[in-house]
């Protein structure tokens, strides 16, 4: 077996064009605590083009191969290595490495996921399906019957968002920038469907909740659009900060949370992760909705290794419904 194998090469930050390069590297070797994957899908995240950019909330070290998320089929176990067998398909979150052929990954980064799963999507739900759980319940606190605004409603972490949601029995307000994407956020369960730029959507958005506004919001756009989802807001509502879209700062005045008791929470999943509670819990909980069928991993475009640069600039530009997929061994 030969030696190299294919991978996405990245020496320095930049736009994906300029710095994405495929290219041959040396396939990695298994070693004690780790297991040796066959990659045979990587999800792309909006925090996957910012670490190529270096604008992602930790520090990109140069040169690396990106892909936080994946899935492919255990080729070899490192020595100490239990609970997973060779050839049993996992997903991985092991923050690098994913655009490649092969990939050597500590074991504890591994998630089982159901046999009914296609690679494409065991591949799509670790970052966007954990991401939403804990957005609605360990930080969101979310009620049954509560109102949420999903924003984004068409992309990894809104059609999660909106499948978790309608699962834990809330409603639901979805927001995204065309007709075509809050057709998705329909079929996905959404109760109220709103465009973005509807001049009207901070008044609608409240009225739909009746009147009062929503109880809880998950805020991924930032910017100007923070200010916004303060105003959606109930009294004593809760805003979640997962993402900034719009790659803008936005401005927080504490006495206007001071007026209607909101909290806002930020949500970074890394750091979640070394909770170990707040894994464990959505460990118990998250993998029984994936296996009832209750929660569905929503793959979007698929591309080869060679054209990432194309789907991380297709992220970039809001061109993509679902969860971006690349298949290195295309």
């Amino acid at each position: 077996m030969t030696s190299m194998m294919k991978a996405v090469h990245v020496a320095d930050r930049g736009t994906p064009a300029e710095v994405m390069r495929p290219s041959d590297l040396p396939r990695p070797q298994v070693t004690p605590g780790h297991v040796l994957l066959r990659v045979e899908a990587a999800g792309i995240n909006f925090a996957d083009v910012l670490t190529v950019s270096g604008e992602y909330l930790t520090r990109t070290k140069y040169p690396y191969t990106p892909g936080m998320e994946f899935a492919g089929v255990i080729e070899a176990l490192g020595e100490g290595v239990s609970g997973f067998r060779v050839g049993q398909r996992v997903a991985c979150l092991a923050g690098t490495g994913g655009l490649a052929q092969f990939a050597a990954v500590p074991a504890a980064t591994l998630l089982p996921v159901p046999e009914s799963f296609s690679a494409a999507q065991a591949a799509a739900f670790p970052v966007s399906y954990l991401t939403a759980y804990h957005g609605l319940k360990t930080l969101g606190h979310g009620q049954v019957g509560e109102w949420v605004l999903v924003q984004a409603a068409a992309g990894a972490l809104g059609t999660a968002s909106i499948q978790v949601a309608k699962a834990m029995g809330l409603n639901v307000i979805a927001m995204a920038s065309t007709d075509e994407k809050l057709g998705l956020a329909r079929e996905l369960g959404a109760d109220v469907t709103l465009l973005q730029d509807d001049p009207e959507r901070v008044q609608k958005v409240r009225e739909a909740a009746g009147g009062r506004g929503v109880p809880l919001v998950l805020e991924v756009v930032g910017g100007k659009r923070f200010q916004e989802s303060l105003d959606m807001a109930a009294n004593r509502g809760r805003v979640i900060v997962i993402g900034n879209a719009s790659r803008e700062q936005a401005s927080l005045r504490p006495v206007e949370l001071m007026k209607r008791n909101l909290t806002v929470t930020g949500l970074w999943l890394t750091s979640l992760l070394t909770d170990a509670e707040a894994a464990a819990q959505a460990m118990r909980e998250v993998p029984p909705l994936l296996a009832s069928g209750k929660v569905v991993p929503q793959v979007g475009p698929v591309y080869a290794l060679a054209d990432s640069p194309q789907a991380f600039q297709d992220i970039l530009d809001r061109k993509t419904t679902g969860k971006v997929i690349i298949e290195p061994w295309r």
